[in-house]
């Protein structure tokens, strides 16, 4: 069953191979604000959705 399931939450290190960036920037767009993320406990996580929204965001930058 958790073979059908896709990954809410992603860790920093996967969404940077996802964006193809890598981890330093990824830490650097959560600390900048531009790409969203959650703690929970000491972990930092990136969601499936924030990670969409910031594609969306600089396709929207580049289309401007």
């Amino acid at each position: 069953m958790t073979g059908d399931l896709s990954p809410l939450l992603v860790r920093p290190e996967m969404a940077a191979e996802l964006l193809g960036i890598g981890r330093t920037k990824v830490y650097e767009l959560i600390r900048s604000g531009a790409l969203r993320s959650v703690r929970i406990g000491g972990l930092r996580r990136v969601s499936a959705t924030a990670l969409a929204e910031f594609v969306a965001h600089l396709e929207e930058e580049e289309a401007a």
